[in-house]
């Protein structure tokens, strides 16, 4: 992918003056991310950890040696359609320009107006499978405890596209709520996984390219993958031990990542991949990372923290011991993904009061 900056893109509607904007405190960083540690796994957690070690990753084992292969990745998120929809929770199917969205709202919450807090969620999967039914039952839940509605972006995904395909289509979703009536204060970007590599990327281009350099609300990210590169991962001891990935499993992707890529024209060349932790530069929104601290993207986390903080950006960290790539999934089975859940929606509440 190349720089935000550089990124080509097809003409966009313009964007209506924002707002005058509502006077806020905002946080104010010493250089240093806060990092806090959790309590240990309770044993759902261990059973969920165990559950992930023993079908997960040996699937993820298996599809690593022979990535190129035409595996129904499509499959996870189709067959996630069986799983029933909280109740009581509201959702619409939203038209982009090139994928769907979905606006998700849990009971209780007001609906998408334009006038209060909004979350723009991209969903992981390592860029090639999950959607907007493996996460429904997360997104629900975040929806509740951030009193927000949330918009969960369907993007194009590798290897038929690129990842900086996958960005352009969250940029059409930020712009869909730009276009809504939110303004940048009120916006919340989120993910898990993969998903929090286009949350800060997104940022990035927002800061390059957006509209007068505007800055969103906050980022928010569940077990990032804020690297493609594989370098600083596989020297991380996490990354033997890792209850859902084998080490193969992010060298594969790396490579299926480049080759999307390279297929991929722009300006008449080739894309370059993007590196988001390449970009770090003042002025980012604030940064809420949760993470496991058996996983092996506690590399990647603990390192987007030092540097986002070191540019001056506040930056809190919670690393939760014992515990799966992205628990918080797991739902009411694991106590963590509840009180998780509901540190973040209170974080979104009070970035966006």
């Amino acid at each position: 992918m190349t720089a935000p900056s550089k990124v080509s893109r097809s003409p966009r509607a313009g964007i209506s003056a924002a707002r005058g904007h509502k006077s806020r405190r905002f946080p104010v960083s010493d250089g240093a991310p806060v990092e806090v540690v959790e309590d240990g796994p309770s044993v759902a957690a261990r059973v969920a950890s165990l559950a992930a070690l023993l079908t997960i990753r040996p699937t993820l084992a298996i599809g690593s040696y022979a990535p190129r292969l035409p595996w129904p990745w499509g499959l996870v998120d189709f067959a996630a359609r069986l799983l029933r929809p909280t109740p009581g929770s509201v959702r619409a199917t939203i038209a982009l320009p090139n994928c769907t969205a979905q606006l998700v709202r849990a009971a209780g919450v007001l609906p998408a107006d334009g006038k209060r807090s909004v979350v723009l969620y991209m969903h992981g999967g390592a860029f090639l499978t999950c959607g907007v039914h493996t996460h429904g039952r997360l997104v629900d839940t975040l929806s509740k405890f951030a009193d927000s509605p949330v918009l969960v972006v369907n993007y194009r995904m590798i290897p038929k596209h690129s990842v900086g395909t996958a960005l352009d289509d969250c940029y059409d979703a930020y712009q869909w709520l730009r276009l809504k009536g939110y303004d940048p204060d009120q916006i919340v970007l989120a993910g898990d996984s993969a998903g929090g590599y286009l949350a800060l990327a997104l940022a990035q281009r927002l800061q390059y390219e957006g509209y007068a350099g505007e800055t969103p609300a906050a980022v928010v990210t569940m077990s990032p993958l804020f690297e493609i590169d594989n370098e600083t991962r596989a020297n991380h001891p996490n990354i033997r031990t890792d209850a859902m990935f084998p080490p193969k499993a992010f060298d594969a992707l790396v490579e299926l990542v480049q080759e999307a890529a390279e297929r991929t024209t722009v300006n008449g060349e080739a894309e370059e991949v993007y590196e988001p932790l390449d970009h770090v530069e003042p002025g980012l929104p604030r940064t809420l990372i949760h993470v496991s601290g058996s996983e092996a993207l506690v590399s990647d986390a603990r390192k987007a923290a030092h540097m986002l903080a070191a540019a001056g950006v506040p930056v809190e960290l919670r690393v939760w011991p014992g515990q799966m790539h992205v628990f918080q999934i797991a739902g009411a089975a694991v106590p963590e993904a509840t009180r998780s859940l509901r540190q973040i929606g209170e974080y979104i509440r009070e970035a966006t009061w």
